[in-house]
């Protein structure tokens, strides 16, 4: 039986909704006045994402943060005067390719295609750098300089004096690559198509980081998954600690209830025949409860082997 709706529909929650899917990064966790958790606008983050200059108001709140993330989202709105210019004697076909190649400062050439390409890209693949210390990190008009970083971070006083050791684990090695990849994957956001995909090579230094940046852009909802792509199986034998055999492979899609962003491949040969049953969601197939790794057996594996029991009642209904 339906019940009658004692209360009109909550607008601000809607609101939220909508807010959310247009700037995911500008909807956090806050906690109210019952002491609960729940979904809050940043409009100190809103103010800035609709403003052409920098915009102030910290107040604690759920997020990562760090020096330079403010700079990094003006960058990514900022305009350019720059053009793309073509390279007919050094192309091939370039009257009828349908392949575009673009050689120069990626983030320029990311804003330079948010003129003809918004929304129109099924699939980008990254490949940044690391960040393992020994990377080239680019380094935009923002950046600011290791002085103005220790004095902000409070690593240095106003004498001069330095309040920490300036290790590879500080804030500034990890700042200047946040803030480098920040601006671009936003700009990488709005390329994509409703059903467009993001594949982003990482290993365990900053992947930690790069899951926490798009989460915060593209919105948690819409992380798929962190595949394990084996590089050497023997391990790698200048790693610290554990000679890893991989590294990661990040998977972000535009739309995560859009079926045609990551959807499986069709059956074919003997996977047809093993999934002869169908129900409303599609093909199945039986298999018995039981293991089997034929190479585990009550020989080998004892404990493996046990009764189950399973008690049953008959009613007479007649």
């Amino acid at each position: 039986m339906d019940k009658l709706k004692m209360h009109s529909p909550n607008l601000i929650h809607d609101n939220v909704a909508r807010i959310r899917a247009l700037f995911p990064d500008c909807v956090t966790e806050a906690r109210g006045d019952d002491g609960s958790v729940k979904l809050a606008v940043d409009f100190d983050q809103l103010r800035q994402a609709l403003s052409e200059s920098l915009v102030e108001g910290p107040q604690e709140r759920y997020q990562l943060s760090w020096p330079g993330k403010r700079e990094a989202l003006l960058t990514a709105n900022s305009p350019i005067a720059k053009t793309l210019r073509p390279c007919r004697e050094e192309s091939v076909d370039f009257d009828t390719t349908q392949n575009l190649f673009i050689e120069g400062d990626n983030l320029d050439a990311l804003k330079l295609l948010q003129e003809t390409y918004p929304g129109k890209v099924k699939m980008i693949y990254i490949d940044p750098p690391y960040n393992t210390g020994n990377d080239f990190i680019y380094e935009d008009d923002f950046t600011e300089d290791s002085e103005a970083f220790l004095l902000r971070s409070n690593q240095k006083d106003e004498e001069g004096n330095r309040l920490i050791t300036n290790t590879k684990s500080n804030g500034r090695f990890h700042s200047d690559w946040l803030t480098m990849m920040y601006s671009r994957l936003r700009l990488a956001k709005t390329l994509l198509s409703d059903d467009g995909a993001l594949f982003i090579s990482i290993d365990d230094n900053e992947a930690h980081n790069l899951i926490s940046i798009c989460s915060e852009i593209f919105g948690s909802e819409n992380f798929v998954a962190q595949l394990a792509v084996q590089l050497n199986p023997r391990g790698r034998h200048l790693d610290r600690f554990v000679a890893k055999t991989h590294e990661a492979v990040l998977v972000f899609v535009k739309d995560g209830l859009n079926p045609a962003a990551v959807h499986g491949l069709e059956k074919e040969g003997r996977m047809i025949e093993e999934y002869n049953k169908t129900d409303e969601q599609g093909s199945f197939r039986l298999l018995g409860l039981r293991n089997r790794n034929q190479a585990f057996n009550p020989t080998t594996r004892p404990k493996l082997y046990y009764p189950l029991y399973c008690r049953s009642q008959v009613q007479n209904l007649l």
